[in-house]
């Protein structure tokens, strides 16, 4: 059995800021996930994960990522391409999380795959509701988030 976590950050009170907590509560509407499949609402918190998130399979952390690109633009990082991330500010929840993943890394209990789901911002202005041209784009990051899960050997059905 493997153990895996899907962890959605972003404050919610900055509009596309909490891009992450929107996708894992569609995510959760639309699909059937597996028992060992946790998902996790990390709102903006950093270091009070670090149990939850300690020796995983898989970690797909979704959140909002500055790259640069167009917003509403998607990105997906994995891989190699992951340290190279965290030397970069691309999400303002960076710093947390990458401490998070640095302690994990020097207790040994690191995450063995890490994925970023992500999507450039349109705006982080105070509101509540995303803006539509990311809204819009949230069954796209559902689907993309559910295609790294298969993609991991994760059983992941459509609701009926």
């Amino acid at each position: 059995m493997t153990k895996t976590v899907v962890l959605g950050i972003g404050n919610t009170l900055l509009s596309d800021e909490g891009v992450g907590v929107h996708v894992i509560e569609a995510l959760e509407k639309a699909f059937l996930l597996p028992p060992d499949v946790e998902v996790i609402d990390g709102g903006t918190c950093a270091m009070e994960m670090l149990e939850q998130l300690e020796d995983l399979d898989l970690l797909v952390v979704v959140d909002c990522v500055r790259s640069g690109s167009p917003p509403a633009t998607h990105v997906v990082i994995k891989g190699d391409a992951v340290p190279v991330f965290f030397k970069t500010k691309l999400s303002p929840h960076q710093i947390g999380l990458s401490d998070v993943l640095a302690s994990l890394e020097f207790t040994g209990k690191a995450p063995r795959a890490t994925v970023i789901v992500g999507i450039e911002p349109a705006s982080m202005s105070l509101g509540m509701e995303l803006t539509p041209a990311v809204a819009v784009r949230v069954p796209e990051l559902v689907d993309l988030t559910v295609a790294e899960l298969r993609e991991h050997g994760l059983v992941v059905e459509a609701r009926p």
